[in-house]
């Protein structure tokens, strides 16, 4: 079916009378030849009144004219109709290969319409961004054990998942806080919302207000154009996971206990409380109840925090989890270094299940990343005593007595220094303290030892 130029004409008429969208066309001389009642109520004049008009005449700072001799086109551009600012487009027509006018078309009628889809597409990137950036990286088929303790933490943390009860997490240097504080997120209807990590022992006293709660423009020297938000409110309907919240300035904990209590907060520098629908996951490797004693740490925060309480195991406690733990971390450090050991010899795996685990699950996972290293090397499929040379060196030492007076003194030292190390849960700086001596002096004998 043929459809002559006017037919065509009438039903781009109708096609393009939209209220919400202004249209208006030109032929190669600038002669207006279309244009609808939206465009038309925009200038204010009467639709009919302008057809056959110069263009320059209705609109004297259209950019027409230059798209009709030039071909050139523009998507997106701002202009000025009528004193009115509006988003626009403007194209070459084009037919048999020749330009034969020329149209625009509104995007935008109002430009606060184009500001707010813009404040739209922000606000959605933020929330992309931050929900790439702060994911959970766990889950409870991450945690590793048929040890009845854990098998009961596991069970417990999927229960407790979907409340929003503060939990409290208490174990030694390398037990697995951070990998239970992920599971429970995950476990839970927070998943699909941001799960933050802050360890409160490194971030410094002067900056961690700011860091937990954000700031707003010129709050203090240095602060960013527009302010920035705060962890607490990056976190809203997620998790907040509080590592090491035991050497949390007393100051900080005011603060915190403040937003425990409200679930408001106000930025560094501004007036406005901003409510924040966070849940706590709180984690520490020291006596809180000896802290809150010498006046470290707040005994009201304490029982704020000490909602729902999970005290993990030492590895040494369960020492029958080695074998499955060994099973699971081969395969994983085999990936992450490129190797194909196939597992481990009965006397190496004694070996492991015979030692006492200062560092717990992270020494054990260091110890067979070097391990696999060495039986690479030695173009071995299991990995041998010999590839614990740490462990066959202590193990020699507990089965014989010091020959000189400086291996007794040491053997004391060493003695020494693990039991004080047990007394404060691993931490070091405590130890040293306690020891008399510098945390450098300390590192050092750490060292000389092999303590992780």
């Amino acid at each position: 079916m043929n459809i002559n130029d006017r037919e065509m004409l009438h039903i781009m008429e109708h096609v393009i009378n939209n209220p919400y969208m202004g249209v208006i066309y030109i032929n190669t001389d600038c002669e207006i030849l279309l244009v609808n009642e939206t465009f038309a109520e925009i200038l204010g004049v009467d639709r009919d009144s302008i057809i056959g008009q110069p263009i320059q005449k209705i609109v004297p700072k259209s950019r027409l004219p230059h798209t009709v001799k030039t071909g050139e086109a523009n998507l997106c551009e701002l202009c000025m109709v009528n004193n009115k600012e509006m988003i626009s487009m403007r194209v070459p027509i084009y037919s048999n290969g020749k330009i034969i006018g020329a149209m625009a078309k509104t995007l935008f009628l109002d430009i606060s319409t184009a500001r707010l889809l813009t404040d739209m597409i922000s606000l959605n990137e933020d929330t992309a961004r931050s929900s790439s950036k702060y994911q959970s990286k766990y889950t409870l088929d991450d945690i590793i054990g048929n040890n009845r303790r854990i098998v009961r933490l596991k069970t417990w943390s999927a229960q407790v998942a979907n409340n929003s009860s503060n939990v409290l997490i208490i174990g030694e240097s390398g037990t697995g806080k951070e990998l239970f504080a992920h599971a429970i997120h995950h476990a839970g209807i927070r998943r699909n919302y941001p799960f933050i990590r802050i360890n409160c022992a490194s971030i410094p006293e002067n900056l961690i207000e700011s860091e937990l709660f954000g700031y707003e423009e010129g709050a203090f020297t240095g602060a960013l154009k527009g302010g920035k938000k705060g962890k607490f409110e990056l976190a809203h309907k997620g998790t907040i996971f509080l590592d090491e919240i035991g050497e949390m300035p007393l100051s900080m904990q005011t603060k915190l206990l403040a937003f425990l209590q409200e679930r408001e907060f106000e930025r560094v520098g501004g007036s406005d409380p901003i409510h924040s629908d966070a849940r706590i996951i709180a984690a520490t490797n020291i006596d809180l109840e000896k802290a809150v004693a010498e006046g470290r740490f707040r005994e009201d925060l304490y029982y704020r925090l000490n909602v729902v309480t999970f005290m993990l195991p030492p590895l040494r406690d369960r020492i029958d989890d080695i074998e499955p733990l060994v099973n699971h971390l081969i395969p994983k450090l085999n990936n992450k270094l490129n190797t194909s050991i196939e597992g481990i010899e009965p006397d190496a795996l004694d070996l492991l299940m015979n030692y006492h685990w200062p560092g717990n699950v992270r020494e054990l996972e260091n110890l067979l990343e070097r391990a696999i290293n060495l039986a690479h090397l030695d173009q071995a499929r299991l990995l041998l005593p010999e590839h614990f040379p740490t462990l066959l060196r202590k193990n020699t030492q507990r089965n014989t007595k010091p020959a000189t007076l400086s291996a007794a003194v040491e053997s004391l030292e060493y003695q020494l220094i693990m039991n004080t190390l047990r007394s404060n849960n691993y931490n070091k700086t405590v130890t040293a303290k306690q020891l008399n001596i510098h945390p450098s002096v300390l590192y050092r004998k750490l060292k000389k030892y092999n303590i992780s």
